[in-house]
C-alpha cells in the first residue's frame, strides 16, 4: 500500500483544512447523548454537504456518493483530529445498521430507511442481547409467531443503549419453531419503538447514567415487510451487523483524537509545580499508548485498503474491537491517574478537572470491554475463526461436570 500524498491529495488537505477552519464556530457542543442536539443535526447536514460524513453513501440513498479513497478518508481523520474538530453523528443506525441495509436490505428498505438515519432524524436501537442470551446470542428466546400479514412478539431485551431515546429498533427473533439448530429460525426486523406493547425500562450504570434499558415485548405486532434478509436466516444479516458494530467500538480514530487530549491534559497539568509530560514515568506511559493508537491507526488502513480490493482479512478484522476496547480503558486511567485524586471527582465538585470527563469514560470503557462482545468472547471468535483452532468440546447432553 502506497501511503504517499500525490498533489492531488494535498490540494484535498488544503481544501479540507479552509472547510474547517471556515467553520470553527460551528462545532457542536454538547452534541447530545441519547438524542442528537439541534447543533450536532446541522453540523452533520453540514458535513454530508461537504462529503466529510457518509462520504461513500450512494447519493441515491442520501450520502455524497463519493469514490472510496483510502487517503481521503486518512486525510480527514487527520485534520479532523488536528482541528479538534467534532466528526459526524456516530451511533448504532449510522454505523451498523445502515452497512447492514446497504449489504442485504431490500431498495424499499434502503430508501425509506438510509437517508433519515444518517441525517440524524431516525435513532436506532439494537434488540439482540436478553438475560439468558449475551455471550451465547444464538440462545435468545424472544418468540415472533406469524399471523397474516404480521409477526406477533413476545419476549424481553436486555442492555439495550439508548432505547429510551430511540425511534426504532432493529431485533432478532426466532421466527421457526422447528429450525435443527439454534442458529436457524432467527430473523432480522426492525420495527417502531412506539409499537404498542413496548415497555421500556431504563437500567442505571456505575456512570450514574442510563445508557442501557430492558426492552418488553408483548403481543407486539410487525409487519412481515420489515424483515431484513430471508425469514430464519437472520443469524447472518446479525453477523453483518456485528462486523460493522465492532468496526464501531474499534475506531482507531477516536482513540487517536483521545491520545490527542490526553497529550493536552498532560501538557497543562501539574504536580508539584512540574509539568506532567515532563515527568518521565508519565511521558514513558503515554508513549507506549501512543504508539500502540498509532499501530491500530495503521492497522485500520490495512483493512480499508483490503475492503476497496475486495479482500476480507477476517483475522486481522477480528482483533479490532478486542485491542482497542482495552486500549481505549488505559488511555482512559492515564488521564485520571494524570490529574491525581482530582481526576475522580465528578462534574458537581468545585475542582473537578475536564468538567469530570474521564472518570466517566474511564467507567463506561470498563463496561466496553464487555459490551459488544466480551474480551473472552472476543478471543474465542479470534481463535475459531481467524485462526482456524478447534472448538471446545461441549458436553453431551444428559452429562454434567463433577
Amino acid at each position: 500500500m502506497d501511503l504517499k500524498y500525490s498533489a492531488q491529495h494535498e490540494s484535498f488537505r488544503k481544501e479540507v483544512r479552509a472547510f474547517l477552519s471556515a467553520h470553527a464556530s460551528r462545532f457542536p457542543k454538547p452534541f447530545g447523548v441519547n438524542r442528537p442536539t439541534p447543533e450536532a443535526l446541522a453540523w452533520q447536514a453540514l458535513l454530508m454537504e461537504h462529503g466529510y460524513a457518509a462520504r461513500t453513501i450512494p447519493k441515491e440513498y442520501g450520502g455524497f456518493g463519493a469514490e472510496g479513497d483510502i487517503l481521503e478518508s486518512r486525510i480527514i481523520a487527520e485534520e479532523f483530529s488536528r482541528a479538534r474538530a467534532p466528526w459526524g453523528l456516530v451511533n448504532q443506525g449510522i454505523s451498523m445498521l445502515v452497512p447492514t441495509l446497504l449489504e442485504m436490505g431490500s431498495d424499499e428498505q434502503k430508501q425509506r430507511w438510509i437517508a433519515p438515519t444518517l441525517r440524524g432524524e431516525v435513532i436506532w436501537c439494537q434488540g439482540y442481547s436478553e438475560p439468558g442470551a449475551g455471550s451465547d446470542l444464538a440462545s435468545l428466546t424472544t418468540r415472533a409467531v406469524d399471523d397474516g400479514p404480521d409477526f406477533i412478539i413476545n419476549g424481553q431485551k436486555i442492555w439495550t443503549t439508548t432505547a429510551h431515546g430511540a425511534d426504532m429498533m432493529f431485533a432478532l427473533v426466532k421466527t421457526e419453531s422447528n429450525a435443527p439448530n439454534k442458529y436457524l429460525g432467527i430473523s432480522y426486523l426492525i420495527l417502531s419503538m412506539k409499537t404498542p406493547g413496548i415497555e421500556i425500562r431504563p437500567l442505571k450504570t456505575m456512570t450514574d447514567a442510563s445508557e442501557f434499558n430492558e426492552v418488553f415485548f408483548k403481543d407486539v405486532r410487525v409487519p412481515k415487510s420489515q424483515l431484513v434478509g430471508e425469514r430464519g436466516q437472520g443469524w447472518s444479516v446479525s453477523n453483518a451487523t456485528l462486523k460493522h458494530e465492532r468496526g464501531m467500538l474499534g475506531d482507531p480514530d477516536a482513540s487517536m483524537a483521545r491520545m490527542n487530549s490526553i497529550l493536552e491534559l498532560m501538557r497543562n497539568e501539574r504536580i508539584d509545580g512540574e509539568c506532567v509530560i515532563d515527568m518521565p514515568v508519565f511521558r514513558q506511559r503515554a508513549m507506549r499508548l501512543q504508539a500502540r493508537v498509532m499501530a491500530m491507526r495503521y492497522h485500520g488502513m490495512r483493512l480499508i485498503s483490503a475492503n476497496a480490493s475486495g479482500e476480507d482479512n477476517l483475522l486481522a478484522r477480528l482483533i479490532v474491537k478486542l485491542q482497542t476496547c482495552e486500549l481505549n480503558y488505559q488511555l482512559s486511567a492515564l488521564a485520571v491517574d494524570v490529574m491525581g485524586e482530582l481526576g475522580l471527582l465528578l462534574p458537581d465538585s468545585a475542582e473537578v478537572r475536564s468538567h469530570g470527563t474521564w472518570p466517566r469514560r474511564n467507567m463506561f470503557d470498563i463496561g466496553m470491554i464487555i459490551g459488544g462482545g466480551t474480551a473472552q468472547i472476543q478471543k474465542n471468535i479470534i481463535a475459531e475463526r481467524g485462526l482456524g483452532l478447534p472448538r471446545e468440546p461441549k458436553l453431551a447432553l444428559g452429562l454434567t461436570k463433577e
